[in-house]
């Protein structure tokens, strides 16, 4: 569906949000009583970000009101996409009826201070540092073998996409979604084996690092780097081989452009990059010779 198709229909079924410009320029939205944003970024690029229960108009509203970095965002059509997705989560949300409610429970994060109920058997609790889903052993038993822990604890930064991916009548369309790219990105191999296709390169953050890291597993790849002091266009960094950082792994020193950088560390190419045993601009290596 495109873009344009989307916001026509929930337009037509959410009266509730509402569209605007900021006393700072940049677009604004209000769903009920949230307002989101579209925030300039300082690469010029922009982010998604959110307010509390802010009701002056939309044209009051400037850059202090909003908080949190939801998602960096491509053009306007893209924020007025996340605003009607986000329209539609909290409408999926209020009719799955979740029981928010406190209850004396431990937890391998400490106390329970809320607890929410999605069903029978499956609690999400809070904490004061940590948390998420406790399962009952029939609950537990539901969840993929490949992904299933003996612990019926799911905690809150990755884990809790199993029980969404398990039981996804309980989550909205979005959490789902969000299930979806974590479980990608965090198990590649089991979500292969629950959907019986091979994820591309690009679709797993975890599965494209294992291959960089089968990849270069005998090239010099950098581990620390610092701007040099004594070429001011260069980075001073030290390599290993494969990146290893246990202490006892030989190490390098380049020169390399200051642009340089990778997705998953660095390669040095020996060919085009200078091998360095001069003055050091790293604090522990000045007076050392490498």
């Amino acid at each position: 569906m495109r873009t344009s198709d989307l916001q026509h229909e929930l337009v037509s079924i959410d009266s509730t949000v509402e569209f605007g410009v900021s006393a700072d320029g940049f677009p604004v939205a209000r769903i009920a009583d949230t307002p989101l944003a579209m925030v300039p970024a300082r690469d010029g690029a922009s982010f998604l970000a959110s307010a509390w229960r802010l009701a002056r108009p939309l044209s009051e509203l400037t850059r202090t009101d909003f908080h949190g970095h939801e998602g960096r965002l491509d053009d306007e059509a893209a924020f007025r996409a996340r605003v009607f997705e986000t329209a539609q989560h909290k409408r999926e949300l209020s009719a799955l009826g979740r029981i928010q409610t406190r209850m004396a429970a431990s937890t391998p994060w400490g106390p329970s201070q809320l607890a929410t109920i999605y069903a029978d058997g499956i609690i999400s609790h809070m904490t004061a540092g940590h948390g998420r889903f406790h399962l009952s052993a029939e609950r537990n038993a539901c969840v993929p073998p490949t992904l299933r822990k003996s612990a019926p604890w799911y905690e809150e930064d990755a884990e809790w996409a199993i029980v969404a991916l398990t039981f996804p009548d309980l989550f909205t369309a979005c959490e789902r979604k969000c299930a979806d790219e974590t479980i990608r990105n965090s198990w590649p191999s089991a979500w292969e084996a629950i959907h019986g296709r091979e994820l591309a390169p690009g679709q797993s953050w975890t599965k494209d690092r294992e291959a960089f890291e089968r990849k270069h597993a005998c090239d010099w790849i950098v581990i620390s780097a610092i701007h040099s002091s004594y070429d001011a266009e260069m980075t001073e960094v030290v390599a290993t081989r494969g990146g290893r950082r246990d202490g006892r792994a030989e190490e390098m020193r380049f020169l390399v452009p200051r642009a340089a950088r990778g997705r998953f560390g660095f390669v040095v190419d020996p060919d085009r990059h200078i091998p360095y045993d001069g003055p050091s601009s790293f604090v522990g290596r000045q007076g050392r010779v490498a």
